[in-house]
């Protein structure tokens, strides 16, 4: 192997020491400790005695409660609940529509629920629920159970979420006699294997299956309504949520789904308005059926939930006689009650969390949450429980000194909670330095090779020839530094795929005064533009979350097709394009390869490709509403198809390793073989990211085609002009910069964003109906890097296999590819490392654990991603040359 190849693979060995030692110092889980809440330790509390008072006054003859139950930390409201989870169910699915400035399609379908919350207002009532991120279900779940922050970490292990082992909501239910069944998301059985008096899980992560969970749901959660052998009732449907994930929230099935849960909720606007923090949710569900709260909760008891469940929503209201006026008193005096043993709660795990975490809070922090809480509790002490001994005499009084006790707590409460999300994290600065320096060491050592490799062999960045510093270098530069800065804001994060447009754009403008100027190319320098402004388009409807989807994106090829979709005509077209997308794919592949006079093992490969495609367009056909070709392939039939294209894949590459390790062979013309090699390797893995991607996957792959087909054209202008040696030693950073910028670009364009909700779950399922971990990571790799990663950086020989046309320049070409590749691989790494000073800077911003650590995510894993690829197409294209170009490429002068 080549003595320099081992540069990619040291460079490679930093970053991912970096990124390991940087995510243990940022991305650490809060210390979760091991203690559960138990009924006796409310009379360690304050407020025990007030609450076994106002318990014995207010005993109700009919209450069939356990006596042992009422003892316990609250009184309970209600006997029994039911809690259905419709999965990613958004506000604006729920509240009419004229609560919103514009009518949607999915609006206005839960009518039930519309109407319960009209004409029941004092027990039933519509909360929008505010999720702290991140918001994946792991998270989700864990947050509303155990009342506590979720953490980013726990991301990865969504996929195989392991046992709650902190104090929850279920453990409390089954540890107090709770009798709880569950039905659904077969998530509930990971997080608590040993707490469910019955379960009918059932297979979650399909989410191209939009019925199995539902409907297993719904045959179990109408019987169990009408048996008495249960306590808590859980129905978790997934419909919504996967019919988001694939079709979009415009799209037919999602409209179907919503409609079908009115039709559920039916079986068994004046509208009042609320919204709920899901950190308030256990401890509320725990106020509400009497048991302890779950020992890390920092959640507050909702007042209007709680009220709800003993339907005295309204007495508030209707406080203007002395009879409702004593409900209420006896309401807020209850509410008043559980509010103090939800702060002594609190304070509790604060107090302990602080002395076992390794750093938990500050000084100052605890002292001024210790003085809230020691100035509620003193007015609770003396001035509030003085006047209840004294009820009959200061009966004026109560009302509002009981105003007064719970705005106390829940001042208390809201400060914790507060100070829980802006410092939960226990951020190790001295990790994250350490990795943020190694980093910066990874990028000195990766631009001293660039500059030995320069030095060495007397390449050039100016068209002179010399040493200086070129135009080119400078605007490079430049646009790699304006992209690094945009990492700053999250605004421009937000819109990081237009931002890559527009740098995009701008170089391409400079290179077409460059063909202007010289009048040569102008046609591709146009053409250029004219596909960074359709990206541009795409890139604008790929950001919007509501108007482009999954659907939109594999069953439409372009946004002018979704609009023509409602003409009858248009639906065979928007069918039949992609097809000859394909074959228009296919016959380009094909003339590269017949053009470059190249025999054996290329066509071989070629003819695997149009294979593959010829299977992927029977696939489509099998898939299509309009054409009726269901029959065709029956059932599992569909999922054999995908996996034949797979396979012939896999084969492909297989082949070319093999070529690459036993084919020794001498070559006379370096960039026809490096030019022929990159369409094989071209050829052989396009196929499966087309079909991932859907029917927008052969436009995509034309797309990249014609760009760096216009990228490698426009380099050549001022390389054409020049005479003598000089040109084929100088080498434009420029090209290099277009070429990851329009990587980024491509990323977008095929509907995906830094954020976990943005990567397209569905295409993981392309050929599989069961979740299987490690092939279809594979697959969802394959998807959000393939156009993006994967083909581009295996594509970079298209800038300089056409370059040396002559005997002089051949020794030159892989020279100049191993430069490239550093270039390459420079920028990428500088980007990532822009990225980790910024979530660095911004830990403590607002928008750090749903915006910049899902942007650190994706651009880390991107970035090791990039080392290796480069590393194997180093490998693949330098190895097998056993020449004088190798010599040069490998040994000093």
């Amino acid at each position: 192997m080549g003595k320099r190849i081992w540069v990619h693979w040291v460079i490679m060995a930093l970053h991912v020491v970096a990124i390991v030692i940087f995510t243990r110092g940022f991305l650490l889980t809060r210390t979760e400790l091991p203690f559960y809440s138990n009924c006796s330790d409310v009379l360690q509390s304050p407020c025990s005695f007030s609450v076994n008072e106002n318990q014995n006054q207010n005993q109700n003859q009919n209450d069939t409660v356990d006596q042992n139950q009422q003892r316990c930390w609250s009184k309970p409201a209600i006997g029994r609940l039911v809690i259905i989870v419709f999965d990613a169910l958004r506000f604006d699915f729920v509240a009419p529509s004229t609560f919103f400035q514009e009518s949607k399609p999915w609006m206005d379908k839960l009518q039930f629920v519309q109407d319960l919350a009209a004409k029941n207002a004092s027990s039933a009532r519509i909360f929008k629920a505010i999720a702290d991120p991140p918001t994946t279900s792991l998270q989700r779940l864990k947050g509303l159970t155990t009342g506590g922050l979720p953490t980013f970490i726990d991301v990865g292990n969504s996929f195989g979420a392991p046992a709650i082992v902190e104090d929850n909501l279920i453990h409390q239910l089954a540890k107090n006699g709770k009798r709880v069944v569950m039905m659904g998301d077969d998530t509930w059985m990971q997080l608590f294997p040993n707490h469910f008096e019955k379960s009918f899980p059932y297979p979650s992560f399909n989410v191209r299956d939009l019925d199995t969970v539902d409907n297993g749901c719904i045959e179990h959660l109408l019987p169990f309504l009408h048996q008495e052998d249960w306590d808590v009732l859980i129905a978790h449907f997934l419909g919504v949520d996967h019919a988001g994930h694939i079709f979009g929230v415009d799209s037919v099935q999602m409209i179907e789904k919503l409609e079908q849960y009115n039709s559920i909720l039916q079986g068994r606007r004046n509208i009042c308005f609320s919204s709920i923090q899901q950190l308030d949710f256990a401890v509320t569900v725990s106020a509400l059926l009497g048991i302890p709260f779950p020992f890390g909760s920092i959640g507050r008891v909702n007042p209007q939930l709680y009220a709800l469940g003993a339907g005295t929503w309204h007495f508030e209201d209707t406080a203007g006689n002395y009879q409702n006026k004593s409900k209420l008193e006896e309401w807020m005096l209850n509410y008043a009650n559980v509010l103090c043993t939800n702060s002594w709660q609190v304070k509790r795990y604060i107090d302990i969390y602080s002395a076992s975490s390794v750093i938990g809070f500050s000084n100052e922090d605890l002292l001024r949450i210790a003085s809230m809480y020691a100035k509620a509790e003193e007015k609770w002490s003396h001035a509030t429980q003085k006047l209840l001994l004294h009820k009959k005499e200061s009966h004026n009084e109560l009302l509002p000194a009981l105003r007064r006790q719970i705005d106390l707590y829940s001042e208390f409460l809201a400060s914790v909670a507060e100070l829980a999300r802006s410092k939960w994290t226990e951020f190790n600065l001295k990790m994250m330095g350490t990795g943020l320096g190694i980093m910066l060491i990874s990028l000195l050592i990766h631009f001293l090779a660039i500059k030995k490799v320069k030095e060495q062999y007397g390449f050039s960045f100016t068209s002179s020839g010399d040493s200086g510093i070129s135009f080119g270098l400078i605007f490079s530069c430049f646009m790699v530094v304006i992209r690094a800065c945009s990492f700053l804001s999250n605004s421009f994060i937000l819109e990081e795929g237009k931002v890559a447009c527009f740098l995009l754009a701008t170089t391409a403008l400079v290179k077409m005064r460059y063909s202007i100027m010289k009048k040569k190319m102008i046609l591709e320098a146009f053409v250029f533009l004219l596909l960074i402004t359709i990206c541009r388009f795409t890139i604008e409807v790929g950001l919007s979350k509501q108007a482009p989807s999954s659907e939109f994106m594999n069953a439409y090829p372009s946004w002018m097709l979704r609009i023509a979709a409602g003409f009858p005509i248009w639906n065979f077209v928007a069918e039949a394009l992609p097809v000859v997308a394909l074959i228009l794919l296919a016959f380009l592949l094909r003339e590269a390869i017949t053009r470059s006079s190249s025999k054996g093992i290329w066509k071989y490969i070629i003819m695997g490709t149009n294979l593959s495609y010829m299977l992927i367009a029977v696939h489509w056909a099998s898939e299509s509403d309009r054409l009726n070709l269901a029959w065709v392939l029956k059932g599992t039939g569909r999922s054999y198809i995908p996996r034949l294209i797979y396979a012939i894949g896999f084969g492909q590459l297989l082949l070319l390793t093999f070529n690459q390790l036993f084919s020794k062979r001498k070559s006379s013309d370096h960039s026809n073989l490096l030019y022929i090699k990159t369409v094989a390797m071209f050829s052989a893995w396009s196929s499966t990211i087309i079909i991932l991607l859907g029917k927008q996957g052969p436009w995509v792959a034309l797309a990249f085609i014609i760009g760096g087909y216009c990228i490698m054209r426009l380099d050549n202008i001022e390389l054409d002009v020049k005479d003598g040696g000089n040109w084929k030693r100088m080498l434009d950073p420029v090209p290099v910069t277009q070429w990851s910028l329009f990587a980024v670009c491509l990323f977008f364009c095929t509907g995906h964003w830094c954020a976990f909700d943005g990567l397209r779950y569905g295409a993981a399922f392309t050929g599989f109906e069961e979740f299987l971990l490690v092939p279809q990571a594979i697959l969802l790799t394959m998807d959000t890097f393939g156009f993006s990663l994967i083909l581009p950086i295996f594509g970079v020989p298209f800038l300089v296999a056409r370059l040396g046309q002559s005997d002089k320049g051949k020794k030159f070409i892989l020279l100049r590819l191993s430069l490239v590749y550093m270039i390459y691989g420079l920028i990428m790494a500088t980007s990532v490392t822009a990225t980790i000073i910024c979530v660095t800077m911004h830990r403590r911003h607002l928008m750090v654990w749903g915006l910049f650590a899902p942007k650190f995510v994706f651009d880390v894993a991107g970035l090791i991603l990039t080392d290796i690829l480069v590393c194997l197409a180093s490998h693949y294209y330098f190895s097998e040359v056993e020449d004088d170009a190798l010599q040069d490429l490998y040994t000093k002068k």
